[in-house]
């Protein structure tokens, strides 16, 4: 990437207009369109409504890599084109899938992830695997969702707000009063909603981040226990092991370090992440 001089990048930004204007005035009549936006959005519908099928076919076709069907150029670069146009594909199916019911904090924190991912890919066929692997991940969260769950629109903020701030002490009073509900209508629209009580999904969100924590890093379990706001490491030992019927350590002893690979290719394709963001696991796993 080049930096221009404080004094340089003035006068380049200024002369943008008239660079576009050049640039659009030699654009010829053979010059190839962009795609037209019907073809996208039913893309993105099928990401949003689960339809694997439909996406296969897509990506059997191989639109997302085709030179020739409209993507636009935004590097001259092959890979960093690629790249460009998958972090746009990623923005997008995030914001259809938050649309569609996905928590938002989740569908954002999914997104990054695999953006971050293209820092370590140099090759186009690099990029095109991730792009299917991606969207593919979105589009199973989002079958899942259809299937299995559906929530008002307080209880999606209200699950939102505890995948937010699952590491801090939530309370019952603190979700109802970001949603300017009274705690008894909460309570009972959670429990009807979602089959348990608020207290107890949050105590189970905590046990998955600790599962995760516990799998992949060397935090103490004390670390474990403040991190996620437990009162004290007995208190996070008593609620896992209720929870999972193990110790804390003894599921370290037992998992640690067990990772999902992007290159896997068994008879199940596109293989599901670990849950890097637990607070989807009542619903996504």
């Amino acid at each position: 990437m080049v930096h221009l001089p404080t004094n340089d990048s003035s006068a380049y930004l200024s002369n943008l207009s008239n660079m576009w204007t050049n640039a659009e005035s030699n654009l010829g009549d053979s010059e190839e369109l962009h795609r037209n936006l019907n073809e996208e959005f039913t893309f993105y519908l099928s990401v949003a409504n689960g339809d694997i099928e439909s996406l296969e076919q897509n990506f059997k076709e191989k639109h997302f890599q085709s030179k020739n069907e409209g993507m636009g150029v935004l590097s001259k670069n092959p890979v960093t084109n690629l790249k460009y146009h998958l972090i746009v594909t990623l923005a997008l199916t995030t914001r259809f899938c938050i649309e569609a019911g996905m928590q938002m904090e989740y569908a954002f924190r999914l997104s990054d992830f695999y953006i971050m991912q293209l820092d370590n890919i140099a090759t186009e066929q690099g990029v095109i695997e991730l792009h299917d692997y991606a969207i593919l991940d979105f589009a199973k969260k989002m079958k899942m969702l259809k299937n299995n769950f559906s929530t008002s629109k307080p209880i999606n903020e209200a699950l939102n707000y505890i995948y937010t701030y699952i590491n801090e002490r939530i309370t019952i009073e603190d979700i109802a009063e970001h949603l300017d509900l009274s705690e008894s209508y909460l309570s009972r629209l959670f429990k009807k909603e979602v089959g348990i009580s608020i207290s107890d999904y949050i105590r189970e969100q905590k046990v998955e981040r600790a599962k995760n924590l516990l799998r992949h890093s060397d935090f103490s379990l004390i670390d474990i226990a403040n991190h996620l706001s437990f009162s004290s490491q007995s208190h996070f030992i008593q609620v896992f092991k209720t929870q999972t019927g193990m110790t804390p350590k003894a599921f370290r002893d037992k998992y640690y370090q067990t990772h999902w690979n992007i290159e896997n290719k068994n008879e199940n394709a596109y293989p599901e992440p670990p849950h890097l963001f637990p607070n989807m696991h009542r619903f996504f796993s």
